[in-house]
């Protein structure tokens, strides 16, 4: 286990956010058009880049300008298999005072569980000015990963574990799901070009529109690129409202390029 960036204040002195979850080997294959099933197709191009959820979430943070840091597996080579998820243990040696906010990508539920109440046990023994907000992602509809929703400040679910459950909108699904999540939580879930909806620690709820591109290029980690403009605006205190349209814009932008050079 490593982290990619040293867990330490930036030189300016400010807190770090970090991600903890998976970085992997992307292998994209471009085509003339969506193939046949059962059909061959021959490639324009490929590329090989970076990616996992958690990764590419702290690559946009960085770009955004935020401090930041990634826990995960790593590979000395280009590819690998079979690498373990960070555990409970691995997570005893994070120094939690360097960092203002942590963000799981939900994997191995039992084991980040009791990395989440690590965190809450610590911030029971300090002063709200000290204490670090946590975030979970729970994307896939795995039942074991659910009770994550409840140990996060903030928890974004996913348009496809929403419509797992049966729900046909975002607003749907944050009022169907809020009793899953802990008393005073932010609830929130992006429904692709319907923007994205949340519900904030009062129960109100808010709303942005998407902001498409011009011309759609790469949605590949869009949604990744949402959750960190959402956690880099909220952990600068910037209101709900304003959070959520910030996360739909940033994310519009990496709908049009490819990759993320450029999306600031």
């Amino acid at each position: 286990m490593a982290a990619g960036a040293a867990a330490r204040r930036d030189q300016g002195g400010e807190k770090r956010i970090l991600c903890v979850g998976l970085v992997c080997l992307d292998i994209i294959s471009v085509v003339e058009a969506y193939p046949a099933e059962d059909s061959d197709t021959r490639c324009v191009s490929q590329r090989w880049q970076r990616g996992g959820n958690a990764s590419n979430s702290c690559t946009v943070l960085s770009l955004l300008g935020a401090p930041c840091a990634f826990m995960g597996s790593l590979a000395a080579g280009h590819a690998a298999e079979n690498l373990p998820d960070v555990t409970a243990r691995d997570f005893e040696r994070v120094d939690l005072s360097q960092y203002k906010w942590i963000h799981w990508e939900a994997r191995n539920a039992a084991e980040q569980a009791e990395m989440m109440r690590r965190v809450e046990r610590y911030n029971g023994a300090r002063p709200p000015a000290e204490r670090v907000r946590t975030s979970v992602e729970v994307e896939k509809p795995r039942e074991e990963l659910l009770p994550l929703m409840g140990l996060g400040h903030v928890v974004f679910i996913s348009k496809d574990l929403a419509q797992h459950f049966g729900y046909r909108s975002a607003p749907e699904a944050l009022r169907g799901l809020h009793s899953r999540v802990q008393p005073g939580a932010t609830l929130i879930c992006a429904w692709a070009e319907e923007g994205a909806d949340a519900l904030g620690p009062g129960g109100e709820l808010v709303h942005s529109d998407a902001f498409p591109p011009e011309t759609l290029v790469d949605t590949l980690g869009a949604g990744d690129t949402f959750n960190a403009a959402v956690i880099f605006a909220l952990s600068a205190g910037r209101s709900l409202q304003d959070a959520l349209t910030f996360g739909c814009r940033i994310a519009g932008r990496k709908c049009g390029i490819q990759g993320y050079d450029g999306i600031v």
